[in-house]
């Protein structure tokens, strides 16, 4: 017959303390379980009996028996297993007879229970003492080693950075003094090419003032030497005019004068031999009346008397007349002869003025017509340049239709002093400067104003 093992009695107060281990090590678990915990090892719980619990007590000494049942088993971080069977704790009792517990054996198992809840707190407590100071520990190490870390991580990256920002400033650097090397070249070169650009320029432009005044100079000169010639031989003629006229003048005055003077001594002879005959034949007269009538003689001599003093009166009031008339002959005369001398300054003057503004009229016409002249025999002579050009220029291929146009500038022997071509084609642009440098010496008009104008000219070439 198989033995059967006898069932395990649990008493309230084995199931309270189990229950209150439980809830210990699950409040450790919670408080614990952010830091690192040790491997658990398993908290087994032993049934001893009364006679075993006594014998243990006698044999060894009291610290020894809080600590001995666990052998000082490391700090619980997991909930304890459910107790053992009777079977695991002790398998010789399959072949024991159970034993009931009296009162006292109760109340010693009390006592074991109480003595190993202490023992159980005082090692929670220091378990939970160790692992604050481990967790502190590790926390501190882990501190500085991620400080180190991090100190090594910023120091790496900061050489690192420093190492970039170093290259990248050398770089920048070196760009900026090399950009500032060409940009130093191509001001110097850009400098040199514009002096020699305006010096060329300056020089055209200099050339073709000094060409323009000089022309201008030497047109005004010639215009101012033809004007001078011309008024001169105008004043000339004119004052030859002028002397002629006024001879004529003065011989006609003179003239007049010596006939009026004559005319004046004829009428005063006349008088004067009328007078005289009058008065002979009145002596005769009264001669006779005094011979053939002494008797009237007072009526004769009062007679004689009156007719003298009627005489004398006719005489003087006759005197007084052609006095007066001469007077007025004078006056009129010089009236006359002022108003025709104010008319001839007027006239002369007119005449002067008229003569002058035909002069300038005459003088402007023929600049006009010189200056037309001028213009249309530079025209026609810069006609013949543009063809001579175009007989020699030669064509590059491939530029049929391109145009290129040029300004010429010609020193008075006709060479080429400047020549500025402006094309699309650097090959076109080329050859017409070559083709205008080579058809030189250019004739140019013997006229001078017609020479000045010829001398620059513009022309657009179009390759065929």
């Amino acid at each position: 017959m198989r033995h059967q093992q006898p069932k395990f009695q649990q008493k309230p107060l084995a199931i309270a303390f189990t229950l209150g281990i439980h809830a210990v090590v699950l409040v450790g678990l919670a408080f614990f379980a952010d830091a690192p915990l040790p491997k658990p090892e398993p908290l087994k719980t032993v049934l001893i009996t009364p006679e075993q619990l006594k014998a243990l007590q006698q044999n060894t000494p009291l610290q020894e028996q809080t600590e001995a049942p666990t052998e000082k088993q490391s700090t619980v971080t997991e909930a304890p297993e459910i107790a053992q069977t009777p079977d695991e704790i002790n398998p010789v009792a399959e072949n024991t007879a159970p034993v009931q517990p009296d009162d006292q054996a109760i109340k010693q198992q009390a006592a074991a229970q109480k003595l190993e809840q202490q023992r159980l707190a005082q090692q929670q407590a220091d378990a939970k003492a160790d692992a604050a100071a481990k967790a502190k520990a590790d926390a501190a190490a882990k501190t500085k080693q991620d400080t180190a870390a991090k100190a090594k991580q910023d120091a790496a990256a900061k050489a690192k950075a420093d190492a970039a920002a170093k290259a990248k400033q050398d770089a920048a650097a070196k760009a900026k003094a090399d950009a500032a090397a060409k940009a130093k070249a191509d001001a110097a070169a850009k400098a040199k090419q514009d002096a020699a650009t305006k010096a060329k320029q300056d020089a055209a432009a200099k050339a073709k003032a000094d060409a323009a005044a000089k022309a201008k100079a030497d047109a005004a000169a010639k215009a101012k030497q033809d004007a001078s010639a011309k008024a001169k031989a105008d004043a000339a003629a004119k004052a030859k005019q002028d002397a002629a006229a006024k001879a004529k003048a003065d011989a006609a005055a003179k003239a007049k004068q010596e006939a009026d003077a004559k005319a004046k001594a004829d009428a005063a002879a006349k008088a004067k031999q009328d007078a005289a005959a009058k008065a002979k034949a009145d002596a005769a007269a009264k001669a006779k009346q005094d011979a053939a009538a002494k008797a009237k003689a007072d009526a004769a001599a009062k007679a004689k008397q009156d007719a003298a003093a009627k005489a004398k009166q006719d005489s003087a009031a006759k005197a007084k007349a052609d006095a007066a008339a001469k007077a007025k002959a004078d006056a009129a005369a010089k009236t006359k002869a002022d108003a025709a001398a104010k008319a001839k300054q007027e006239a002369d003057a007119k005449a002067k003025a008229d003569a002058a503004a035909k002069a300038e009229r005459e003088a402007k016409e023929a600049a006009a017509n010189k200056s037309a002249e001028a213009k249309k025999i530079a025209s026609s002579a810069k006609k013949d340049f543009e063809n001579k050009i175009y007989r020699a220029w030669d064509v590059p291929a491939g530029t049929t239709g391109t145009k290129a146009t040029a300004r010429v500038t010609l020193t008075e022997n006709g060479s080429v002093a400047s020549v500025i071509v402006t094309s699309s084609d650097a090959n076109v642009k080329a050859s017409v400067e070559a083709a205008i440098r080579s058809a030189a010496p250019y004739p140019l008009p013997q006229e001078a104003e017609a020479r000045r104008q010829a001398r620059t000219f513009t022309s657009t070439f179009t390759a065929k």
